[in-house]
């Protein structure tokens, strides 16, 4: 059984929050198929990784201390692209006004991490110092990130997806406010969705949701089109909208406190994915 969990805003909806106490919940197995971090923005979080030679972000990192299965992140986290602001606001390789993107890990099949360089944009010295990128892909434009993404990216892609529909109770969390964070996932697969964002998480049968997304417009996202949330949901009604309050950073550091405090709405999840 997958249980989706996506935002309707693009930054900061509460996703990670959510899927750590269903994790707690359910004792089910976190993913976050694709994740980022900017270096200057998440700077902490970014030096604590590359300490030990990785590039995760703090998503992953609290998924996998949530499920508590001593999973490092990068087993649910295939994929992390790290930004850093674009210099005087010009256009990155992806066409960002405002960022661009640096370096991106690959963890394969195999468990391997492999590296793709953004060659437009300049390395930060602790970055270069700590990954091991002398072997690593380097693009100068978004055909060759395009070609990169074929060969590299979706094999990781495919093989998570397949570990994910094999999972007997799996939480999977999208990115921004994208609908559907991996594209390989069967959607027969998915069983419900909440789509959460600050005050409230609205809860949809999978199928229904699905169906949505097929139908929505796409938009584009970091060089590729993508359907967003807020398009998917104009094309159905919740089964239910359970309103989520705010949590102390205490209780949110606590995956027990929070499957505690937003219990309704974790009740409403699996009351949808049982429905189907």
């Amino acid at each position: 059984m997958i249980l989706l969990v996506a935002g309707a805003d693009r930054v900061d909806a509460g996703k990670t929050t959510f899927s750590a106490g269903l994790l707690a919940r359910t004792g089910g197995a976190g993913y976050k198929p694709r994740a980022g971090n900017d270096y200057w923005f998440d700077h902490d979080d970014c030096l604590r990784a590359l300490e030990s030679s990785r590039l995760y972000g703090k998503d992953a990192h609290r998924l996998s201390k949530a499920e508590n299965n001593g999973r490092a992140p990068e087993a649910l986290n295939p994929v992390h692209r790290l930004w850093r602001p674009a210099p005087r606001g010009g256009n990155g390789l992806l066409g960002r006004s405002d960022r661009e993107f640096v370096v991106d890990r690959i963890t394969n099949p195999d468990g391997d991490d492999e590296f793709v360089v953004n060659a437009t944009a300049k390395i930060p010295e602790a970055v270069a110092a700590s990954l091991p990128l002398s072997d690593a892909a380097r693009v100068e434009s978004v055909e060759e990130l395009n070609a990169a993404v074929e060969q590299r990216y979706a094999p990781a892609f495919d093989a998570l997806a397949a570990e994910i529909e094999s999972t007997p109770l799996a939480v999977v969390e999208s990115y921004g406010d994208v609908a559907l964070p991996l594209q390989s996932l069967d959607p027969a697969a998915i069983a419900a969705v909440a789509v959460v964002e600050p005050g409230r998480a609205r809860i949809y049968r999978g199928d229904r949701y699905c169906r949505a997304c097929e139908v929505a417009r796409s938009s584009p996202n970091d060089g590729t089109l993508e359907k967003r949330v807020p398009d998917v949901i104009e094309y159905l009604d919740p089964l239910e909208r359970v309103p989520l309050s705010p949590l102390t950073g205490d209780k949110r550091s606590d995956p027990d406190q929070i499957a505690s405090a937003y219990g309704d709405a974790y009740d409403a999840l699996l009351a949808a994915a049982r429905d189907v």
